[in-house]
């Protein structure tokens, strides 16, 4: 009852204060963990994930203890847009034991369904003020996942001191492609007036645009806006995040390249079973797996477009869904530094590391540390950064690969994961692709290729415990962006690797080994590294 009555007060104490003015107390209130004294750490999270607030299958309070449980150090509620008939606790709007009156604002509140604008303003923030005070060495986001204009799905996160949940709920009502009330439009708020714009490609660009003015102007002290299992039901092409990138570079700046509900059969629900157009392969969508597919046709180009995964959690799948919960299997590891000196992680400086690259995934803890560096004659770049070097009259440039990682002891399924090999990716940088080009749906680098892999043959333990490997890249007379990945499986793995060592639908997994499920999972282990880009002068 305590709890209960703490959160009500939390929840009267925002509603008062959006009502007389737009500026809200700090998040600095509410958060009071120290971390040790240093320029940057790794801190793991998980910013896709869903309660009773929208189709989720357990309370808020559940899934923020659940994220608690597994070690995460920063997490974001972020759900579906549109409208909904419960609350956070699975109580529906219109329970008058529990709402003396109907809560519910906009258009038709008799139905029993409040839009998210709302929710998310009146109650999924409170709840979040009050969960940051419950576990004060965590950062929690206020995230959205939105549905997006003749799309699929996005996880959108927004950090906001001075304006709250005002930003987000703005962004929902105006662009969610379910959110059908009408009653805000014409409002004005300092984002500007508001309008519907949830219908087209079109729109979707706009809605990417608006958040990179509000970043711009200030208004938001940060956002990202980062693609959901984007290979679902043919949801995006390669021409569609070149739109969003070109127009809120600072915003949409990546994609979930592993997807969560890893327990389903299909790994995260793949686009067919041959795998010709998606699918996932070692848990990982084939955007991601297919060595010169489509993201390496992005970072050709050179663009700051990274790579991340989720949970997606909904139900888990002991209780029969399909996912895992935030943590124990999937974690983004990402490097925030501390850049006011103040010896803390805030919210802004790991929304500030997602959007630097200096970021990495792993399934099932295979690593849980990963150092991956490049040196060249004026210094050295690690992931997200570039990097130029010369050309030189006696010789090509020289480059020289550092990778330093370390496995836990035991993984949440009770088992030392163990890397079996790592692949050192490659591909040239040619630049960005006109929209008038042809090539500018071209979803392939024929350039990408692997061009090196180490196993425990090729690595070393330093006194810190890390595996090194070192390698040199001795005639590297162009342009070129270098990645990662690394896998528990051996080469020609039946099912589940091929002769190159590359990952084969997750399907024949199922199809011929009789492994599905949760065993499949923890027995195809993968992580992924964030590129570093090397220019040639």
């Amino acid at each position: 009852m305590v709890r209960g009555r703490r959160k009500t007060l939390v929840k009267v104490a925002v509603a008062a204060a959006l009502s007389a003015s737009l500026c809200l107390g700090t998040v600095d209130d509410v958060e009071a963990k120290h971390y040790k004294d240093s320029k940057s750490e790794w801190l793991s999270g998980d910013f896709h994930q869903h309660t009773y607030y929208t189709d989720g299958s357990t309370t808020f309070d559940f899934v923020m203890e659940k994220n608690n449980e597994f070690g995460l150090d920063w997490w974001a509620n972020s759900e579906h847009g549109g409208s909904r008939n419960r609350d956070g606790e699975g109580d529906s709007w219109l329970d008058t034991t529990k709402y003396s009156e109907n809560p519910i604002l906009g258009d038709n509140p008799e139905v029993g369904y409040m839009y998210r604008w709302q929710s998310l303003r009146d109650f999924v923030y409170p709840d979040i003020l009050a969960t940051r005070g419950l576990y004060p060495e965590k950062r929690i986001f206020s995230g959205l996942e939105w549905n997006v204009p003749a799309h699929e799905h996005c996880s959108v996160g927004v950090v906001s001191d001075m304006m709250g949940p005002l930003a987000i709920s703005g962004f929902e009502y105006q662009f969610d492609k379910s959110d059908k009330d009408t009653s805000r439009t014409g409002e004005w708020t300092p984002f500007g007036v508001l309008s519907k714009q949830n219908s087209t490609h079109e729109d979707s660009v706009a809605a990417c645009a608006w958040m990179q003015d509000q970043y711009e102007r200030g208004l938001i002290d940060n956002a990202w806006i980062i693609f959901a299992h984007i290979e679902r039901a043919e949801a995006y092409q390669i021409e569609h995040f070149r739109d969003f990138n070109n127009a809120a570079p600072d915003i949409c700046f990546g994609f979930e390249g592993a997807p969560g509900h890893q327990v389903n059969s299909k790994r995260g629900f793949g686009r067919d079973r041959d795998g010709a157009y998606g699918g996932a392969f070692g848990g990982v969508g084939s955007f991601t797996a297919e060595v010169a597919g489509l993201w390496d046709a992005l970072l050709g180009e050179g663009r700051r477009w990274f790579n991340f995964a989720n949970s997606d959690y909904h139900k888990h799948w002991t209780a029969g869904g399909d996912d895992f919960y935030p943590g124990e299997y999937q974690k983004t590891y990402v490097n925030a530094e501390d850049s006011d000196g103040d010896g803390e992680y805030s919210l802004n400086e790991i929304a500030d590391g997602l959007r630097s690259g200096n970021a990495y995934f792993a399934h099932g803890d295979l690593i849980n540390a990963l150092e991956f560096t490049a040196y060249g004659q004026t210094g050295k770049a690690v992931m997200g950064q570039e990097m130029h070097i010369k050309n030189r009259r006696w010789g090509k440039g020289p480059v020289l690969i550092t990778i330093k990682f370390k496995s836990p002891a035991l993984n949440n399924n009770g088992e030392t994961p163990e890397v079996d090999h790592i692949d050192l990716i490659a591909g040239k940088i040619t630049g960005k692709i006109d929209p008038a080009s042809p090539d500018y749906t071209k979803a392939t680098n024929d350039t990408a290729k692997v061009i090196a892999t180490f196993t425990q043959d090729n690595w070393k333990v330093d006194r810190e415990g890390y595996n090194v490997i070192t390698y040199r890249v001795k005639d590297l007379d162009e342009s070129m962006y270098f990645r990662l990945r690394g896998t528990n499986l051996a080469v020609n793995t039946p099912s589940e690797t091929d002769a190159d060592g590359n990952p084969l639908s997750d399907f024949l997994a199922t199809d011929n080994l009789g492994l599905d499920g949760a065993a499949e999972a923890w027995a195809d282990l993968w992580f992924y590294s964030n590129p570093i880009f090397v220019y040639v002068r």
